[in-house]
């Protein structure tokens, strides 16, 4: 197993919590929560939902303790006044507020329970559990006709973390159906070993079966089809290590047997990554691996880390799925045709969502970069759109944004991190996604900007900033990280 090196943290640990009251409801739950159309419908309206992650938000005089923030989806997209705030203080959801905890640090969803409403899922990777230092928690909270209500904690695998610190539990989350009974599995990362559980799950939070990867020591996880077969793989990702400072990609073979070295993960020897995600990028109808590594030979203080600035990486989905030995495409800002210039530490890759903004039936991907200087500004960050198409991704009609693009709300000012968090996803069933940007430094409680789709993609005109205080968040310090996870990946560490 690779040692994992240390890595330079793109966004603190700062969390913060309060609680708002949310409203929505419906008269039916919408059959197929666990469909790409409906993930994160969590009020069964048939509007996908958005949820962000403000893990510096305040509970009150406790700082630092997090909160999610949950937008509910409507033909007219979404607003800050119809939501719900979660914390650990709310009412039905398991913990208790404490500094630092980081609430909210990573966000998935999926209806675990099959009742017809996804559910919620939260990462707290800075919760000290049992006398551990940031041994980490997991709680769901669980969808329905009024939108969220009532949690409960998802256990790590018995021996997590033995004779190990600072394990993060729930520092990445993803959910697919392996297995085609309808019921999502859940991978969870941790800078420990890996836990990967098989649904159903009860309303307890535990699932049909659970086990340890300890074969495995992934901060990252992805879950999709890659062949075709209607269900999903799941992929580790541990991120940098001594000997593949771009990190490492396994596909995972299922659980271990009476042999430890039963169905150990297959690793793919050319692809790198520290986070990822899966979608059709050239409509073939198999889905494509697409991986980020924001980190670099600057900011790694180490030779052989990704391309100056970042890079994403795509490998292509087929009948066979992805091969051992296949090839990634790789994609950067020194790459023909892709906005911007690379500089060191710009973290191209640090965020990434893979979605069709424009309707034409392949997926696009929309690559965050955050520590872009723009001007004078550093750090005030970027966001990078490009196109699927049926050849793979493609640099054609490439375009950039910032808070300087003309009819983007805001300012460019140093350190927003306009990019930390992207997510890409049709909140008002027009079947166009809308691209969603954290700004999580942005003020004092950090924003999203929401751009919703059209042929032609992302429409700046009307476009809209939805900050942390205006949303429901209370910032007691420096700042309340709205926007800093959506449930599309970022890299962490």
């Amino acid at each position: 197993m690779r040692r994992a090196v240390t890595a330079a943290a793109v966004l603190a640990p700062i969390l913060a919590v309060t609680l708002v009251p949310g409203t929505a409801s419906a008269a039916a739950p919408y059959k197929g929560a666990n469909t790409a159309s409906v993930q994160d419908d969590f009020n069964g309206d048939g509007y996908r939902d958005l949820v962000v992650g403000a893990p510096e938000a305040a509970n009150g005089s406790v700082e630092g303790a997090g909160a999610v923030v949950v937008l509910y989806g409507s033909a007219s997209s979404v607003s800050a006044s119809r939501r719900t705030v979660i914390t650990q203080a709310t009412t039905g959801i398991p913990g208790t507020p404490e500094d630092s905890d980081g609430f909210g640090e990573a966000v998935a969803s999926a209806d675990l329970d099959r009742d017809g409403y996804a559910d919620l899922l939260v990462g707290t990777p800075h919760e000290d559990v049992d006398g551990k230092t940031s041994r980490g928690s997991v709680t769901v909270v669980w969808g329905g006709p009024h939108g969220l209500a009532g949690g409960a904690t998802i256990a790590p695998s018995a021996g997590f973390g033995d004779g190990q610190k600072y394990c993060r539990f729930g520092m990445s989350l993803a959910t697919g159906d392996m297995d085609g009974d309808g019921a999502p599995e859940v991978g969870i990362g941790s800078g420990c070993e890996s836990s990967a559980y098989t649904g159903p799950f009860g309303r307890t939070g535990k699932a049909a079966s659970a086990y340890l990867e300890w074969r495995v020591n992934a901060r990252g996880v992805v879950m999709g089809d890659v062949d075709g077969d209607g269900k999903a793989e799941r992929f580790w990702l541990p991120g940098p290590s001594d000997d593949d400072l771009r990190g490492s990609v396994y596909a995972d073979e299922g659980p271990i047997g009476e042999d430890p070295f039963s169905n150990w993960p297959t690793d793919l020897t050319a692809a790198d990554g520290y986070a990822g995600q899966i979608g059709d990028v050239n409509g073939d109808g198999y889905g494509d691996l697409v991986t980020g590594i924001g980190d670099d030979d600057s900011t790694m203080n180490m030779s052989g880390a990704a391309h100056r600035g970042g890079e994403i990486q795509v490998l292509y989905g087929s009948a066979q799925g992805i091969t051992a030995d296949q090839q990634p495409k790789i994609f950067h800002q020194a790459t023909a045709g892709v906005p911007g210039t690379a500089e060191n530490g710009d973290r191209f890759g640090q965020s990434l969502s893979v979605g069709d903004v424009d309707g034409d039936g392949r997926a696009d991907v929309v690559v965050g970069v955050p520590g872009e200087a723009v001007g004078t500004h550093e750090s005030a960050g970027t966001v990078v759109l490009l196109r699927g198409s049926a050849t793979g991704l493609t640099t054609a009609k490439a375009v950039g944004y910032t808070q300087d693009t003309a009819q983007v709300p805001g300012a460019v000012e140093t350190g927003d991190q306009f990019g930390a968090a992207v997510h890409l996803a049709d909140l008002n069933k027009d079947g166009k996604a809308e691209t969603v940007v954290g700004i999580p430094t942005e003020n004092s409680d950090g924003c999203v900007w929401i751009a919703r789709g059209s042929a032609s993609g992302p429409v700046l005109k009307g476009s809209v900033d939805v900050c942390g205080k205006s949303a429901g968040i209370t910032v007691r310090g420096p700042k309340g990280y709205f926007g800093a996870a959506l449930t599309s990946p970022h890299s962490a560490f």
